[in-house]
């Protein structure tokens, strides 16, 4: 997949090929903990069975999620805001569980051995939501004309332990996978790092072959089939997923687990009190850190000093005490450079970090505001009636279209005149990405503008009904939306991996899949916010039930507007962003 790429950066003279021995440069081992040859493992020959597994895994997820609304209210018969509520708790429980994963990954087991206990997890619980469907005791009888029985504390206990166990599954999973696919490649090899970049927009790519197949072929399974066997196949698929997972175990190439990053940024933290009243040596070399290239931090390889953040840097400064006592071993009172450029760079990766919440935010109303305003469109298409959330598939498409053209078209064009190994830096990408996202919000502002004109001009301003507009002129937005995330999502993916300390990328990929959750709340707030303001004094306000005779445009061009200037401050904060050195 990379040797047609590697003789052209060698043509062009990115890449040299320098002659790296057999062995990996990175750290990396194989399962027995023994260094690895490069000919044997990892590179491409080991991801497909990683790419395999997210594309199985995110098909169960989808399978789940994608029509689980619908099953709480027909099959658990429960009303549509206890639903709803249901839905959102489980959905930011799958995007916070992360954190605990990623936290054991870095700290003790390492990536692999998290993503194969907490994929068995997974299982059961997924397999635990199939007998809940499929049981007559496990579920509730079938309602009777207008008369709905309620499920028993049993029914809900069994099916919300699946549910949960699946939360808990995907929060060891998320943050591991996409890190270990990348331990794939050597970042010490350049031919390898290149490689690592295209990895991961055939990642995203995975994933949303996995979505598309759930939100058409198994909704419809589900709907028309039964739910036992619409929640069985994912469950079947999940098992594939753990099967392709373990096959590849020979080939892969392992990190070793560096302790708890929490606890090493505590002790920076207090030691660094503890010598406050120290000045900070104008020769660095002073500072202290193991000699050689041994690192103290398992796992890791030395970071080298950076300018930033002085005040860390008492932490690493070699005191009189210390030298009269003779202990240079207690982290508590003296860190290493490299356990204090740790902490460094995750502060510096924060403002960074922060601006993808807004991104989350734009993202999110695809499930929620262009569904509002599909529902308010003709969904009629020939003889066909399209579910306004169904849309939803046009952004599928566009990732599953625009990834082989941003890998095999876009990125050796702009390689020309970047002169960079993957044609954009991941801040360029990102940036890039965030200006696309304005656009989406600017084309659904634009087609809600058409919209209410309609509305008007028919004298259906007080009617709460369909206007005879099309609703396929909702399909550039959902494009665009697709398109940002190309840019943007795996911007991240590549630049929480690229910029993090070795032995936190599983817990700095959890922040980036935590975006997702913040940028939900952050929607929800902006919703409260502006019908609260815009209600006041009897107004309908900007998103009334009757969306005729409100101003949808306007919440739009508000997104537009806050996305505007997040991209103000990201490109701020992206000017100043220093990246990470190892020595």
């Amino acid at each position: 997949m990379g040797s047609l790429e590697e003789k052209l950066l060698l043509e062009d003279g990115l890449l040299k090929n320098d002659g790296t021995g057999p062995y990996t440069g990175d750290g990396s081992v194989d399962i027995n903990g023994k260094p690895v040859l490069k000919q044997n493992t990892g590179n491409w020959r080991a991801c497909p069975f990683i790419l395999g597994t997210e594309c199985c895994e995110r098909l169960a997820y989808y399978g789940i999620a994608t029509n689980l609304v619908t099953y709480l209210t027909n099959k658990l018969h429960e009303g549509n805001v206890s639903a709803a509520r249901n839905v959102t708790t489980w959905s930011g429980t799958c995007y916070l569980a992360p954190l605990i994963g990623a936290v054991i990954a870095d700290s003790y087991w390492g990536r692999y051995w998290t993503i194969a206990v907490f994929s068995t997890i997974y299982f059961i619980g997924m397999g635990t939501l199939t007998l809940s469907a499929s049981v007559a005791a496990f579920k509730p009888s079938p309602c009777v004309d207008s008369v709905c029985p309620a499920a028993t504390p049993a029914q809900y206990a069994v099916f919300f332990c699946g549910l949960y166990l699946i939360a808990l599954g995907t929060g060891g999973i998320k943050p591991c996978v996409s890190s270990f696919g990348a331990d794939q490649f050597d970042d010490t090899d350049p031919i390898e790092r290149v490689k690592k970049g295209s990895f991961f927009n055939w990642f995203y790519f995975s994933i949303n072959i996995g979505a598309l197949i759930s939100s058409s072929f198994l909704v419809w399974i589900q709907d028309n089939a039964g739910w036992g066997l619409g929640f069985g196949i994912p469950t079947l698929f999940m098992g594939l997923a753990i099967i392709s997972f373990f096959s590849g175990t020979p080939l892969y190439r392992f990190q070793k687990p560096g302790g708890s990053p929490l606890m090493r940024m505590c002790q920076v933290v207090v030691a660094s009190f503890r010598k406050w009243n120290l000045e900070v040596p104008q020769d660095i070399s002073l500072l202290f850190e193991l000699p050689d290239k041994t690192s103290a931090i398992e796992g890791s390889r030395k970071l080298e000093h950076s300018d930033e953040l002085k005040c860390l840097d008492k932490a690493a400064v070699v005191s009189d005490l210390d030298i009269r006592q003779g202990d240079l071993s207690n982290p508590w009172r003296l860190c290493t450079v490299t356990q204090v450029e740790e902490l460094k760079i995750l502060i510096r990766m924060f403002p960074i970090w922060a601006t993808g919440i807004v991104f989350s935010a734009v993202y999110a109303q695809m499930s929620t505001m262009f569904v509002e305003q599909g529902m308010v469109m003709n969904t009629t298409v020939g003889s066909f009636t399209i579910p306004p959330a169904s849309l939803s598939t046009f952004d599928v498409v566009s990732v599953i279209v625009w990834v082989p053209m941003y890998d095999r078209l876009l990125v050796p064009l702009a390689r020309k005149f970047t002169g960079k190994e993957r044609g954009f830096s991941e801040l360029q990408r990102m940036g890039i990405g965030l200006f696309i996202s304005i656009l989406s919000m600017t084309a659904a502002a634009v087609v809600e503008i058409r919209r209410l004109q309609i509305a008007k001009s028919l004298d259906l301003v007080d009617e709460d009904v369909a206007v005879p507009m099309s609703i396929l002129w909702q399909i550039p937005q959902y494009f665009l939306v697709g398109a940002s995330e190309i840019f943007t999502f795996i911007g991240q993916l590549e630049f929480f991996y690229d910029q993090s300390p070795d032995a936190m990328r599983s817990l700095c990929s959890a922040l980036s899949l935590l975006t997702t959750a913040l940028g939900n709340y952050l929607s929800s707030f902006i919703l409260t916010i502006v019908t609260t303001v815009t209600t006041k004094g009897g107004q309908p306000g900007w998103i009334p039930d009757n969306l005729n005779e409100g101003h949808l445009d306007y919440f739009f061009w508000l997104l537009a507007g806050l996305s505007f200037l997040n991209l103000v401050v990201y490109s701020f904060c992206a000017g100043r962003y220093k990246c990470k050195k190892a020595s």
